[in-house]
């Protein structure tokens, strides 16, 4: 068998009529018949690479793609940020489809890499990046939730096995098989009593108390309500659209079809809301519900952020002694959901959860009538909301 030839490639700067100039890549590969023919690729434009010198350091991973039959050394890489580099272009190009990470996958892989993996073994060599030393790194970083440890243990993981399926190593060289990572909560979610998260809300600013409010009374994640748009809205039949959501910065779709499903808005909710989008200063279609000032609306605000400099001091100022999270929010809804003795399934529904056990199959889908009294009830014991016989709304108290 001979061997492809190592190849360098070559460059050109293409003149545009419009827009500035580009830089093409051009590098020659074998068709179906093993004959060679030219391939191209634009790099970007010199205002990105003011000189070819920046443009080569750019096609640097696209080479060891282009090369990795080859056995001499520059079609492999040596150091952790050169196949995390390949990994990238192959696994997590959001322009190529893949049936094993969808796109917020791939974002949430790029963003772990890129601020906290590449920046303290990109200059390791591959070979000698050990478990002990992994193990003791991801130690070090306390304030990181297990969970968050094992996930960044799980994407250097992956990378590993990338190297092994494209031969630069051999079965059994995946150090992080070695690395031992608890996956046990550090802390335990406590819901909230109705007396606690009233006196909660009192203590927030507006728009925290509305996000508050919306996933108490919703159980939508943190992520999903800062996700969402008021064009999601629809005001007309009080229910909402969750089509997205916000995860470390990065906008994706929800993971599952059971999370995409439309969610009741109970009538306090709503009037929340609308008393928010009176307020915000972006209130049109396509803005984000909850807005970020910091960057004129164009993105919503980090859940880190929030906090740990409005939620947190806020719980303390209210007397509560239970660590309070966002998840807190989900789970107070889910415990008062049990507590009123709704139907499983409509639990199962409200909840959004993918997966259901076998018992839980037998059951009907719930009706949205079912699921948004259900979720009423929810509204009326954490509001202090009281009904008449008839069940009309008589009061709420905030």
């Amino acid at each position: 068998m001979i061997r492809p030839r190592y190849q360098h490639g070559f460059f050109s700067r293409i003149k545009r009529k419009k827009g500035t100039d580009v830089w093409i890549y051009r590098w020659r590969e074998a068709d179906g018949n093993g004959k060679p023919r030219m391939r191209s690729q634009v790099v970007g434009s010199v205002m990105q690479y003011p000189t070819e010198k920046a443009a080569w350091a750019a096609v640097e991973t696209l080479r060891l793609d282009i090369n990795y039959e080859t056995l001499r050394p520059e079609g492999r890489p040596e150091t952790f940020k050169e196949l995390a580099g390949h990994y990238q272009l192959v696994e997590l190009d959001l322009e190529k489809p893949s049936e094993r990470k969808v796109s917020q996958t791939k974002q949430v892989y790029s963003g772990y890499l890129k601020t906290k993996i590449v920046p303290r073994w990109g200059s390791c060599r591959i070979q000698e990046i050990k478990a002990v030393s992994v193990e003791r790194w991801l130690a070090s970083m306390e304030e990181l939730s297990n969970g968050t440890k094992t996930k960044i243990k799980g994407i250097m993981s992956d990378v590993f096995q990338h190297a092994i399926r494209y031969g630069w190593l051999k079965d059994g060289e995946n150090p992080m098989f070695a690395v031992r990572q608890s996956t046990k909560r550090t802390r335990v979610t406590e819901p909230l009593e109705a007396t606690e998260f009233r006196a909660l809300i009192r203590e927030l600013p507006q728009k925290m108390r509305v996000i508050g409010i919306v996933a108490a009374t919703t159980g939508l994640r943190i992520s999903e309500v800062l996700g969402l748009k008021w064009k999601d809205i629809d005001w007309k039949s009080s229910q909402m659209e969750v089509t997205r959501s916000v995860v470390d910065g990065v906008i994706g779709k929800c993971k599952t079809e059971t999370s995409r499903r439309p969610v009741p808005i109970d009538s306090l909710t709503a009037q929340e809301m609308l008393a928010w989008k009176q307020e915000t200063a972006y209130a049109e279609a396509e803005d984000w519900v909850f807005a970020s000032e910091h960057v004129q609306g164009r993105m919503p605000p980090w859940p880190d952020t929030l906090l740990d400099r409005v939620l947190q001091p806020a719980a303390k100022r209210a007397g509560i002694t239970k660590w309070v999270g966002f998840h807190t929010f989900r789970h107070t809804y889910s415990t008062l959901l049990k507590a009123n003795g709704e139907d499983v399934k409509v639990v199962q529904e409200l909840m959004r959860h993918a997966n259901i056990s076998t018992t839980m199959n037998i059951y009907t889908k719930a009706l949205t009538p079912a699921k948004r009294e259900a979720q009423s009830r929810v509204v009326d014991v954490l509001m202090d909301r009281s009904r008449g016989v008839s069940g009309e709304v008589k009061g709420n108290a905030a």
